[in-house]
């Protein structure tokens, strides 16, 4: 499998979710992040997780602009993951123009949790989500609604319901070539979660994510997994074979040196 993070780039948020790309000259005021959403080909299909932020440049959607960068053109993309509905995961679905909402990914398959929607739907005064976006959604007649906690939505591509950040909130699994990705959305969006067993009061159910978090890292260390973490600014993909590998290479220098 080939796996590509479309880096959006670095932002601060606010209280009001309002993203500002971070810059030298950015006041720190917030919380920073990644924005990147990830390609992953496979033999059968070259699939999008998750949308990212739904800015246009000049016309053109900035999530086009991404997979241009890599080679991909938008109309490459076979089916996109939709891991939960808050803004920095959806909005670059699509955009209105004229009061009409225009696809950025008409012909590919889109996989959202129905239930998600609907609780969505119920936080209409909480700034994480778009309104008008979240009305769009049942009606596309490329999206699939999914409604079990758990399955396969094709012979390489397994989900589950977590219900951590969100209360629906969905995670997968890519398995082909003998390796495993893994994507755990924002139950595990960041390298440093797996280092502080913490239990956050901003996520629907804090301890249910971190508790899932343990078990995926015992689960990626046994397995090799490829771990996709989309907000992390410095390690898009944790490789746990690469890890173990570096840790054995240490290892033996320190032998070697105390040796010396």
């Amino acid at each position: 499998m080939k796996i590509i993070a479309l880096q959006e780039g670095n932002y601060i948020v606010n209280s009001q979710k309002e993203f500002q790309l971070l810059t030298e000259h950015t006041i720190d005021s917030g919380l920073k992040m990644a924005i990147q959403p990830f390609v992953v080909i496979t033999d059968h299909d070259v699939i999008l997780i998750d949308f990212g932020l739904g800015f246009v440049n000049n016309g053109v959607p900035f999530i086009y602009e991404m997979l241009r960068k890599n080679d991909i053109e938008p109309q490459q993309i076979t089916k996109i993951l939709v891991s939960h509905l808050h803004k920095d995961h959806i909005e670059g679905i699509g955009y209105f123009e004229n009061n009409q909402f225009v696809q950025n990914f008409p012909n590919a398959r889109i996989y959202i949790q129905e239930r998600e929607i609907d609780f969505a739907l119920e936080q209409l005064q909480n700034p994480s989500y778009v309104p008008e976006l979240l009305n769009e959604l049942k009606e596309l007649p490329n999206v699939e609604l999914l409604n079990e906690d758990n399955g396969q939505i094709t012979d390489e591509i397994y989900f589950e319901v977590t219900a951590g950040h969100t209360k629906f909130q969905q995670v997968f699994w890519i398995k082909a070539d003998n390796e495993i990705v893994f994507y755990g959305a924002d139950d595990l969006p960041q390298k440093r979660y797996l280092k502080f067993p913490v239990a956050y009061k901003t996520d629907f159910d804090g301890k249910r994510a971190m508790e899932s978090r343990k078990k995926w890292e015992q689960q990626a260390k046994d397995e090799n997994w490829k771990v996709l973490l989309y907000h992390d600014m410095k390690t898009p993909v944790l490789d746990f074979a690469e890890e173990r590998s570096e840790m054995k290479d240490a290892y033996r220098r320190k032998n070697r040196e105390t040796r010396i």
